[in-house]
Parts: structure tokens; C-alpha cells; sequence
């Protein structure tokens, strides 16, 4: 973690701030849901409360009106009406700026709180069912705060007032675990307390007072026979609470048993559970793995040549190691697709009311992992495609109705894997894409020809060429002509591929689909005359050989028959325009991506190999065949096959061959 403690109250301001939008988000849907509200509460209070600890003033003053607000919610005086959730949701955005040290408007800031008093006093106006008023109940309480309650800043005080504000009671202080004066210290909090009160409220209202330490301190509350209002406290009492805290009045106090240690050591394991690591250092340690890899392949091809039986011995062992190393560094780096798709929830709140329409957001596979670096690049392709399905795909409530649909409109993010690959789906149940406009945009663009034959697929793939557009208006949404062309060369450089399928009336589906890391891949290595390619081993589905009468047979058709299915097949010396005579016995390497599959032919099998894939330099960033470079165990270089456009290219020959057929 960073050592700068500013930087690291920011990291935790970010996280309690997604903690507190999560539960706001889920409030709009479930405004009586306590744990929620309390939820919202807590993380505006520790987030006050930490900025003012790091001097951001600002951050704390303006916290502080919506924790108030939250606090209104909590003790039941105003409802979490869908106005109050908004603007404090707004106010949210404001505090981030104010955390992230981002110039943050004073006046914006003042229009918020403005917008967050007028809803809480709409929702206090409105008249919210009282519980039936029980009996009194008398309460045992019996508490001790962890022995650094103090220098973490946690304050007996305010606990007692809390709960003398709930009824009246009785507060005894517990002084047996008090050491000897020479070996006491200032700083460590070695009182108890026990209070008998009386109160109308439930047991629920007694914990509440302990919410934002209850998983440091000991508590006990045991039902006591109704009882009769108790005498103030002793003047004792009074004065060992002021021992403890300078800002003690006239509070009562109380027993408890002596302080948990297995609790302290218990917590301090749960603190030491996660680590914060900064993402550069994730991003250099696997670098050096990298570099590690390539070693090793050049140690491997030493010791092939070697006749030393002890060289060869430990090659293997470092093979294995780095091969360990390598899993368990794209373990680390993995992170499951909810952290994304939860980013998407307000994205989806904001648009429904900027656009007016009923929308609701699904999701599924939130486990499903990807590396942390495709998360990044993955987040803003699929804000525009969102906001793309709600401005474009669906219909308003009105329009839904009279199609005989739901006025709610869903969209639908869902994730899986599949081998190396993740395909994410984004699926609206709108209209549907209008085929007759894209053509006729097409035609008007000059992207087609007045008439072009085309594939649904083909037309369809018109939607991702720059500058195109069908809106008929331009919204702050959509319809600039901007963004879908950059969505797809943001997947494509994330060596992934973008597909999209459209039903008129029901609705579009957008499937991207993704490499699980950009880092290392396991390979077949292969050569082709001379050169040497890598195809990454997880689109490999088998290998068969290719014989001379099969390859005569097959001039002019590249179609092979594996088990009863016509497989096309490329022959990449023909690509790579070898010039060359091929070998007399080529393989055939079949490589899939989803459900197609094609053979790439090559001169030989070298074998498997781990790679540590190298970008390709921006001169060559227009070459489609290939995502990429490794470099082999000799010094070489080996390029690696785009799998996903070479079967795209086999299937487009296939559809040639059958057309000329």
C-alpha cells in the first residue's frame, strides 16, 4: 500500500463511497429495508469522520448534511423516498470529487444540499405508519470497548448518551480491570460498563447504539423484568467516566466483563486476511514473471541439446516452477466481472430518468473472472453500449404498452467463459435494429453500393463503422456518430472480436468476446517454410495430418471431412505467400472460436510453448492476422495468430467456395 496516508484515505474513501451508492441503489428498490438504511448511514458517518481525521474539511462539512439526512431514515422520522435516494445519490458524485482533490464548485455544492433539505422535507411530510407503542421494558446492557478504543478514536461518551436518550437508566462502571497505577496507561481504556434501562424502544435500538463498534467491543443486553424508573447515577460514577474522557458531564456509567484479547487478535487476522497492493506493482511483478518465462524457454532449449543428466533435471524443475509462478500470477491479477457489472447499476438510474423510460438492469455470471487490466478497458465500451441499448433499443413506456409489452424495458449484462475466452452479452428487449435504415444510411454514406447483396451479419457490422449513425435526433446520449467504431477497435485491441444480432420488435444482443489476460497464454509453436507462429493452445481442438492425395483432392474447395463435418481450411504458406514447396507431410491444426472451427495447415508440430505475449508496434497495429509477438527459448521471434480472423476468414472462403458451387 501507498505510504502516503492522503492516498490511502482516497482508496478507502472510493470504497466506502461504491458501499454507500450500492446501498442507496438497492434502497430505490427496497426503501423499508433497515440493514440497507443502516448500511448508508454507516458509510456516510466513517466517511465524515475519516476526511475530518485527514484534513478534508470540505469532504466532512458536506458529508455531514446527508448523514444527517440518513440519520432522520435511520430513527424512523422521514421515509427513504425515491427524491431523498436521488439526491443524496447526486450528492455523491460531489463528495467523490471533493475526496479525489478535484476542483468541486462551492455553488454546485450549495445546490445539492438545497435539493437534499427539499426532498427530506417532502418525505417528512409524508405520514409514515408508527409501530404500536409497546410496553416499557427494563435492559440489562453490559459493554467493554477493545483496550486502543481511545487512540483509534472511539469515545464511551456519546455511547452512554445514546442510550440514555432511549429511556432512563442506571449506569455502573467496572473498575476490576483497572492495572496498578504505575503500569496504567493514559492512552488504553480499561473500564466496563453495565446500565440497567428502561426504555419503550426494542432491542433493535439498543444495538443501533453500538452499531459502528460492534465488531471490536463485547456486548451483552439481557431482557430484564418491566421495572420502575431508575435514580440518576452516583457522583463516582461521574467522576472516573471524566477519567476517561475529557468531555464528560453529568453521563451515567456501568459494568462489563473484562476486555476480549481473542477478540483483538481475532480482528487483527481478519485485518491481515487482505492486502491493498498498488496495480503497478501487480502490473511490474508480472512483467518480471514474463521475463522469467522466456528465460526459462532458452534454459529448456539448452538443456534439450545438453547430455548432462543434472542440467536437464533441474530445467525441468525451473519449467515447473515458472509454469507455478505463471498460474498463480494470473490468479492474483484475476477479478470477477461483478466489480464491473456493479458500476453499471447507477449508470442505468441516471438514464432512466434522463430519458424518461422504465428501465431495469439484470445481471448474470458476476463470478465469472477476467484480468484486472481487460476490466479497465473493458468499462467504457460497455457504458456506451448501455446507453446505446436505452437510448436507441428501447421504447418509452407508452410505445412498449402499445406493442403489447411490459412498460419496463430490460437490459441484460451477462458473462461466461468459455475456454481462454469470456463472452459478455449485453441484451435489450426494444425494438430492434431497422434494417431499412441502416441500409439506406449505408447507401447515403457511400459505405455500400445502391443494392449491395448483404448478409444480416454484414449489414448489421455497417453499425460499427465510423461516423455511422441512424438516430434520427441527436441526444447527450447518442446519434454524434461516434463510438461504436471506437467500441470496436477497443475490443480488438484487446485482441477480443464483436459480434451483434438484432430481432425487429424483440430486441438486440451485443456479444464481445474477450481474452482472459492480455499477459501469457500457452501456445503451440508451429513453423510455416521458415517461420515459426504460435497458436494460442486453447483455441486448439485437434491436429490431424494432411496427406498429399488430400491436398490434391482438395485444390480449389480447401474443405477436409472430420468426422462426418465439412471443416474449412487455410493453407498459410498460401497466406503468408511463402513461396515455397510445402513439406510432403503438412498437418492440419483445428482451431475454434464459439461453435465455428477451421484448419490452418502448416509444414510442422514444434511443440507447446509458454508465451509471453509482446504488443505489436503501431506500424504493424493494422495487421489483423496477428495479436501479437513472443520471443523463443533461441532468440527468435514468433508471431502469434489472431485465431478469431483467421476463422472468421475461413468461413468467409467457405461461404465463397459454397456460393460458387
Amino acid at each position: 500500500m501507498s505510504g502516503d496516508p492522503v492516498e490511502t484515505f482516497r482508496q478507502e474513501a472510493q470504497d466506502l463511497l461504491e458501499q454507500i451508492e450500492t446501498g442507496l441503489l438497492d434502497l430505490a428498490h427496497r426503501p423499508g429495508d433497515r440493514a440497507l438504511i443502516d448500511a448508508v448511514f454507516r458509510g456516510l458517518h466513517t466517511l465524515k469522520g475519516s476526511g475530518a481525521m485527514f484534513g478534508f474539511d470540505a469532504l466532512a462539512a458536506f458529508t455531514h448534511h446527508c448523514e444527517s439526512a440518513f440519520d432522520r431514515v435511520r430513527k424512523g422520522e422521514v421515509p427513504a423516498s425515491p427524491e431523498l435516494v436521488a439526491a443524496v445519490l447526486a450528492a455523491q458524485d460531489h463528495m467523490r470529487a471533493l475526496a479525489e482533490g478535484t476542483d468541486a464548485s462551492e455553488a454546485e455544492g450549495e445546490a445539492l444540499l438545497v435539493r437534499l433539505r427539499q426532498a427530506v422535507d417532502a418525505a417528512a411530510g409524508v405520514v409514515v405508519e408508527a409501530p404500536s407503542a409497546p410496553g416499557a421494558a427494563t435492559w440489562k446492557v453490559r459493554f467493554s470497548l477493545p483496550t486502543d478504543a481511545l487512540a483509534n478514536g472511539t469515545r464511551p461518551l456519546p455511547l452512554l448518551d445514546e442510550l440514555r436518550e432511549l429511556g432512563e437508566c442506571k449506569v455502573t462502571a467496572l473498575t476490576d480491570q483497572i492495572p496498578p497505577l504505575e503500569a496504567l496507561n493514559p492512552t488504553e481504556c480499561w473500564l466496563g460498563w453495565e446500565v440497567i434501562l428502561t426504555t419503550t424502544h426494542p432491542r433493535s435500538a439498543i444495538e443501533d447504539v453500538f452499531i459502528f463498534v460492534i465488531d471490536e467491543m463485547t456486548l451483552e443486553i439481557e431482557a430484564l423484568e418491566p421495572a420502575a424508573p431508575v435514580a440518576e447515577p452516583d457522583a463516582p460514577a461521574e467522576v472516573l467516566l471524566a477519567a476517561v474522557n475529557s468531555e464528560a458531564a453529568a453521563a451515567p456509567i456501568a459494568e462489563i466483563a473484562a476486555p476480549d484479547t481473542q477478540g483483538g487478535e481475532a480482528k487483527a487476522a481478519r485485518v491481515g486476511d487482505t492486502v491493498r497492493v498498488p496495480a503497478e506493482r501487480l502490473d511490474e511483478l508480472m512483467d518480471r514473471v514474463g521475463e522469467l518465462v522466456i528465460a526459462q524457454s532458452r534454459l529448456k532449449q539448452v538443456a534439450v541439446t545438453s547430455t548432462e543428466p543434472q542440467l536437464r533435471a533441474v530445467a525441468e524443475e525451473i519449467e515447473r516452477l515458472a509454469s507455478e509462478l505463471r498460474d498463480t500470477m494470473m490468479v492474483v491479477r484475476m477479478v470477477p466481472v461483478a466489480q464491473l457489472f456493479g458500476r453499471f447499476r447507477r449508470l442505468i438510474h441516471d438514464l432512466a430518468r434522463d430519458t424518461g423510460k422504465s428501465i431495469e438492469l439484470s445481471t448474470e455470471g458476476e463470478t465469472t473472472e477476467l484480468d484486472k487490466t481487460v476490466i479497465e478497458r473493458l468499462a467504457d465500451p460497455l457504458v456506451h453500449l448501455i446507453r446505446n441499448s436505452a437510448d436507441h433499443g428501447l421504447e418509452t413506456p407508452d410505445q412498449r404498452l402499445a406493442a403489447g409489452k411490459p412498460a419496463t424495458g430490460q437490459i441484460r449484462l451477462a458473462a461466461r467463459q468459455s475456454g481462454a475466452e469470456v463472452i459478455i452479452t449485453i441484451t435489450d428487449d426494444g425494438r430492434g435494429v431497422d434494417r431499412a435504415r441502416v441500409r439506406a444510411k449505408a447507401e447515403e454514406n457511400g459505405l455500400i453500393a445502391p443494392g449491395a447483396v448483404l448478409s444480416d451479419s454484414e449489414l448489421l457490422q455497417l453499425i460499427f463503422h465510423p461516423g455511422f449513425s441512424t438516430a434520427a435526433t441527436i441526444t447527450n446520449l447518442s446519434g454524434r456518430g461516434v463510438g461504436m467504431d471506437v467500441v470496436k477497435r477497443t475490443i480488438e485491441g484487446l485482441r477480443g472480436a464483436i459480434e451483434m444480432t438484432s430481432e425487429p420488435g424483440q430486441g438486440s444482443q451485443i456479444s464481445l468476446r474477450i481474452p482472459l489476460t492480455l499477459a501469457i497464454i500457452d501456445g503451440l509453436l508451429v513453423r510455416v517454410g521458415p517461420a515459426r507462429y504460435v497458436i494460442p493452445l486453447p483455441a486448439v481442438e485437434e491436429c490431424v495430418e494432411l496427406t498429399v492425395e488430400q491436398d490434391m483432392r482438395s485444390t480449389g474447395r480447401s474443405l477436409l471431412t472430420l468426422r462426418d463435418r465439412l471443416v474449412p481450411f487455410i493453407r498459410l504458406r498460401e497466406l503468408f505467400r511463402t513461396g515455397l514447396v510445402p513439406d510432403p507431410h503438412q498437418k492440419v491444426v483445428v482451431v475454434a472460436t464459439g461453435q465455428e472451427r477451421v484448419g490452418l495447415v502448416v509444414d510442422q508440430i514444434l511443440g507447446d510453448h509458454q508465451t509471453v505475449i509482446k504488443s505489436l508496434s503501431s506500424f504493424h497495429a493494422d495487421v489483423e492476422t496477428f495479436s501479437g509477438a513472443t520471443i523463443l527459448g533461441d532468440g527468435g521471434v514468433a508471431l502469434i495468430l489472431d485465431v478469431a480472423h483467421l476463422v472468421a476468414a475461413g468461413q468467409r472462403q467457405d461461404a465463397q467456395l459454397r456460393a460458387a458451387g
